[in-house]
């Protein structure tokens, strides 16, 4: 009953914690036009001028974190999938999903997920 009692505890403990839901804030001031950034496995990207998007850090392919954003691209530097920050979408290499996306909520001068 204790082994059974302890699987339990830990599976529960375990679930929730992969349940946890993202969160993050930014000023909008500090997502450069027609680029993004790295927040809390969060990609804060902002494609044109007052336009903001916010996709997860981990990529779809393999769940390698994606490191290397350079202009309007980020990629997976594990596989080099590249993604467009504008949608999302897959650019190049072996993954074929497109980026999780979050929904952005506007806070006055910040965007939060």
């Amino acid at each position: 009953m204790f082994l059974l009692g302890s699987a339990t505890t830990l599976a529960g403990a375990y679930l929730a914690a992969c349940g946890k839901e993202a969160s993050a804030s930014i000023a909008k001031t500090e997502i450069p036009v027609g680029s993004a950034v790295i927040i809390d496995k969060i990609i804060f990207a902002q494609p044109t001028e007052g336009e903001f998007k916010a996709y997860s850090q981990t990529c779809p392919h393999q769940g390698s974190l994606i490191t290397e954003i350079e202009g309007d691209v980020a990629t997976c530097t594990s596989h080099y999938t590249s993604y467009k920050l504008s949608d999302g979408s897959v650019i190049e290499g072996p993954g074929t999903k497109p980026l999780e996306t979050f929904e952005l909520r506007d806070a006055g001068d910040n965007v939060e997920v």
